[in-house]
């Protein structure tokens, strides 16, 4: 790949300070760069890299230093931003597979699209319904009164259940599973559990992206809902009758529990937990490996188990980190007290 580094900067609208005759090659890390590549700075913590890359030119901030020479500078408000930007319109590959390989089999009453491929081994269960330009590759599973929209991409070794509803734009990384049975179990009278029967489905709407290893269950009755615009990162699971709310993401490793109600333009951290039943409002940030206990009414940022309100939770913190302080300074106020109050009886006792 090359591109003109006056192509990139007027893609990004950035200005250029150095040399503007440059062919790039490629795109790096701005710690691991090479010469030709282009790389971007964003955080603070990575400004030492700016004397000691290699790279041939650099997104930067307009205020940010720019004291090397041999540096092409590219300013744009946000590098991390254009560098995405960038990516998206040099660097975003195409899966090269075409048409419905000879070991892919498909059920009765199907419906597949224009521009569909179906890689190995893939099933498709009855009554499925795939949209134009979907791209399914190897060893897919996808049951029963399926429907796809139009332009996804479903990676390999993934299950798709019965009755589920893919929308349109929709990408499926491997191993995800979607439409597993929902935790559902009632102990009877001697303590055995006995499986509820999981008869709704799961619909999952126009632009998601599924990371891979993702469990989405299926509703109890009615549907597991992620809706429009929402990103889900590797390793997380969805439980039964969950809605996500629109361009919501939820990082890696997070485990959403049973009828929760996550709002729209969220973003869960990595490792966050959740208990079932509660909502969570529009536009609230939850902390790494934070435990939601209750719902969460009003937008902010929250932190903690239990997750609180990040100020407070901060300084909850900054007061159990200092136990042990307090606890010197108390037993040290304890003495002072206990020999004041000796002083005090010795004192009556003289007046007396």
């Amino acid at each position: 790949m090359e591109i003109n580094i006056l192509d990139a900067a007027n893609l990004v609208g950035g200005k250029i300070l150095g040399n503007s005759d440059i062919i790039l090659t490629g795109v790096a890390k701005i710690e691991n760069a090479s010469k030709g590549d282009l790389t971007f700075l964003y955080l603070s913590s990575y400004e030492k890299y700016l004397q000691t890359t290699n790279a041939t030119a650099v997104l930067v901030k307009p205020e940010t230093e720019k004291n090397r020479d041999d540096l092409t500078f590219i300013e744009v408000e946000d590098p991390k931003a254009a560098f995405q930007q960038i990516l998206m319109q040099y660097f975003n590959y195409e899966i090269s597979t075409s048409g419905i390989d000879e070991t892919a089999s498909m059920g009765e009453h199907c419906k597949i699209g224009e521009n569909v491929v179906l890689g190995k081994n893939v099933v498709v269960g009855n009554n499925c319904t795939i949209g134009d330009n979907t791209k399914i590759l190897h060893n897919t599973v996808i049951l029963d009164n399926t429907i796809i929209g139009s332009n996804c991409l479903i990676y390999s070794n993934i299950t798709i259940r019965e009755n589920s509803l893919i929308g349109n734009n929709v990408i499926i990384h491997s191993n995800t599973v979607i439409g597993s049975d929902g935790f559902g179990y009632v102990p009877d009278k001697n303590g055995v559990y006995k499986k509820v029967p999981q008869i709704g489905n799961v619909v999952i709407e126009d632009d998601v992206e599924l990371g891979s290893n993702v469990s989405i269950d299926r509703a109890a009755l009615d549907s597991t809902i992620i809706r429009k615009g929402a990103k889900i990162d590797n390793l997380v699971q969805i439980a039964h009758n969950v809605e996500v709310g629109e361009n919501t993401v939820i990082s890696a490793q997070t485990g959403v529990s049973g009828s929760t109600k996550i709002g729209k333009s969220c973003i869960l951290a990595g490792q966050v937990g959740t208990v079932g039943h509660i909502e969570i409002a529009d536009k609230v940030i939850i902390g790494a490996q934070s435990g939601v206990s209750k719902s969460l009414k009003k937008p902010g940022t929250y932190f903690g188990y239990p997750a609180k309100e990040l100020g407070t939770s901060l300084r909850l913190e900054s007061h159990i980190r200092n136990l042990p302080k307090y606890s010197e300074k108390i037993a040290n106020l304890e003495k002072k007290i206990s020999e004041l109050e000796n002083l005090l009886e010795k004192k009556t006792e003289n007046n007396s």
